[in-house]
Formats: C-alpha cells, structure tokens, sequence
C-alpha cells in the first residue's frame, strides 16, 4: 500500500499580551467597569477564546494509492463546524458536506473533517471558507472532481441588526467533472441536499 501525507499547517502568531490589554481597552470603552471582581479576568478568558477559534492545528493529509480502481463518489454529509465572521468576529456554525470522484488516490474519511476544521478556525465568509476547503482537496488529493456544500446560521444576522434567527446561508465549490458534468454534478448536490438544521438555543 503507497501512501503520501501532506502536512497541512499555518503560521498564526497571536500577540496574547497586546490582544488582553485591547480587550481591557475595549471593556472600558464600552462603559463597563474593568476593575470589576467579575471582570477582572475577562481579557484573559476572552483572548485565550479567540485564540483557540483562530488557531489552526496542523495535520497530515493522508492518502493512498487507489488500488481498487474505486471511482464512484465518496461523500461525507453533517460535518459540523463553527467560525467567526469576518466582519462582525461573531461566530457561525453548521455543516458541511464534502465528496470527490477519486482518481489515483483516495483520503482517509476522517481527513475530510480535519479540512473543514483546519480553514473553519480562523476569521471568514461562508463563500471563501466553502472555496477553500474545495480547493485544498483539489490541490492535495487530485480527484476527478470535489464538491462542497456548507449551511451556516450567521450570530451576526441572528442576534443583531435583522435578527433572522433560524436563518440559513447556503454555498457550494464544485471543481473538475464535479462542475463540468451535468450528471455527476446533479448526484452530488442530489446526495448533499442540505437539511433542515437543528436549532440551538
């Protein structure tokens, strides 16, 4: 059995001293009183969330050899995930559904999570996470083709400004025949047809 590994990380150094001290800046802006028991400890705890959130782990995308000559779709569905939006640093979660046509290689089932993690930690939009996560296995893995749809509920449209709690954003990458083949591409979005999520409180 061949198998090749990619180590699929990133460089994100946090400034933890200067994101807690912008934080106590932030309270105290806002009008609250930072010096409170309660409050003491909040920058700590809230920059060592944020850190977590925006922290991608390494790891190693394995695959091997094709052997079997297996080319139908492979499809993950419900892959949860959650990350923060990039224009209000309010979290959004969902799931996603990944698959890909195999060609010379296939990935380990798990690996496809471990993707839609490792581009879900850091500050995003839907559409460009949705990219991402379709164009690394197109990268790495070599298919015939991917497909990736995720559905998202948005804090920052559910808990300010229109407050459409419930609401779902839909989007979907599709690279190689995935896209360019009528048939594989309704098989797809067929077999990743979103479902109703359900609701947290």
């Amino acid at each position: 059995m061949t198998l090749v590994s990619a180590v699929v990380s990133d460089e994100t150094p946090i400034d933890l001293d200067a994101a807690e001290r912008a934080v106590q800046d932030l309270l105290k802006a806002l009008g609250q009183d930072a010096d409170s028991e309660h409050l003491q400890d909040t920058p700590r705890r809230v920059v060592a969330a944020y850190a977590e959130l925006l922290t991608p782990q390494p790891f190693t995308l394995t695959t091997f050899l094709n052997e079997e000559g297996y080319d139908e779709m492979v499809l993950v569905r419900d892959i949860s995930f959650q990350s923060l939006c990039q224009h209000h640093m309010l979290p959004f979660h969902g799931v996603a559904h990944v698959g890909y046509l195999p060609g010379e290689r296939i990935l380990g089932l798990s690996k496809l999570a471990r993707v839609v993690e490792h581009f879900a930690r850091r500050l995003q939009v839907q559409e460009r996470l949705t990219q991402q996560i379709a164009a690394c296995l197109d990268e790495n893995l070599r298919p015939k083709g991917v497909g990736v749809v995720l559905e998202a509920e948005h804090q920052c449209m559910s808990l300010r400004g229109v407050r459409a709690n419930g609401s779902r954003t839909i989007t979907s990458a599709l690279c190689g025949t995935m896209r360019t083949d009528s048939a594989t591409r309704q098989e797809f979005l067929a077999l990743a047809q979103p479902t109703r999520m359900e609701r947290r409180p």
